[in-house]
């Protein structure tokens, strides 16, 4: 059976890894043809290694890793640093981390922020099962513009 490795954090205002779950839990083959293995840190710059350990110790297939950097100058700052950290570790293993951020800066309104991360972690926990067991669902989506979480731009007509 396959692993899909759910990372999130306790700095998140919202539980980015249960809605992460939640959506690969109904998703076809769930409990059968793979599983999900879920760890919690206590902040984004934790996530790498976290996320490299469940590939390593825990023989994860693919890794969605969560995390919310705060809206001051210096989270933004820190979530940069914890990026390369998950693109590092990608390198390392040769397995894809799929980063999912959610900044809090990108939306002011509770409620829409609420809707933009809900959306954008279930949308890259699809895309986590995709690139496991249905990778030609991906392709057929290239260059259209598509965005998890928010409204999709389409793509550029081409001359």
């Amino acid at each position: 059976m396959d692993r899909i490795g759910v990372v999130d954090t306790m700095f998140a205002c919202i539980d980015m890894g249960s809605i992460a779950e939640r959506r690969l839990s109904e998703l076809e083959g769930y409990g059968e043809r793979f599983e999900v293995v879920r760890r919690t840190v206590p902040g984004f710059k934790d996530l790498a290694v976290a996320a490299r350990r469940l590939i390593e110790r825990d023989g994860c297939a693919i890794v969605v890793a969560c995390g919310m950097p705060g809206g001051a100058d210096l989270d933004e700052m820190c979530a940069h640093e914890a990026s390369q950290g998950i693109m590092m570790a990608q390198v390392l293993t040769g397995t894809h981390i799929l980063e999912v951020f959610v900044h809090m800066r990108e939306e002011s309104d509770p409620d829409k922020f609420a809707t933009l991360c809900h959306n954008r972690v279930a949308d890259h926990a699809l895309n986590a099962y995709r690139m496991l067991y249905a990778p030609e669902e991906l392709r057929k989506r290239a260059g259209q513009g598509i965005r998890q979480g928010g409204e999709d731009v389409g793509p550029l007509a081409v001359r």
